[in-house]
């Protein structure tokens, strides 16, 4: 989860977005506080949910392994991202909207095109689950945590590794 391209929790003025336990991705209005729209199509749990830069669009991660891309304006499933074999932990878009970062339970990090929704990069290197996976605010980085107790930084044209952060304790 985490904050992100459309401004953290929410995108449009007076709504707000939620994942669920259950296979669906609400958006809320903030000031009443009721659900506006409910988008279904995930078949597992949605653990990530954020707006895109300009809030017309929202992307969703899910224990069904996949990415979505929905518009926010009609709640229509734009698109469905396939290739992680894991739980999609983490999803949101670059700050210019083109492209998508996502992390999961399968140790890996993929950086998506959201206009055809082809994976363009793999990221491996971590050695567990990866938990949150962010672009840096210029676009140029991408952060990422994982179970395995270290946040990476990866160059996000080359998929490099630029460095590896240690020292986070605790039972993994």
């Amino acid at each position: 989860g985490g904050g992100g391209g459309g401004g953290g929790c929410g995108g449009g003025v007076g709504e707000g977005r939620s994942g669920s336990e259950g296979e669906t991705v609400r958006v809320w209005g903030v000031v009443a506080g009721e659900s506006v729209q409910t988008r279904k199509g995930h078949t597992g749990g949605v653990g990530a949910a954020l707006f895109s830069p300009g809030g017309r669009e929202i992307v969703s991660g899910s224990e069904d392994e996949t990415v979505r891309i929905w518009d926010a304006v009609t709640g229509e499933s734009v698109q469905t991202l396939e290739g992680h074999t894991g739980a999609v932990t983490s999803a949101q878009f670059s700050p210019d909207g083109r492209q998508i970062v996502s992390g999961s339970e399968d140790e890996t990090v993929r950086i998506w095109d959201a206009v055809t929704g082809e994976s363009v990069q793999t990221l491996k290197g971590h050695t567990r689950d990866v938990w949150s996976a962010q672009f840096s605010p210029d676009g140029r980085q991408i952060v990422s945590g994982s179970i395995d107790k270290t946040v990476r930084i990866w160059d996000a044209v080359t998929g490099e590794r630029v460095q590896t952060l240690k020292g986070h304790t605790g039972a993994a």
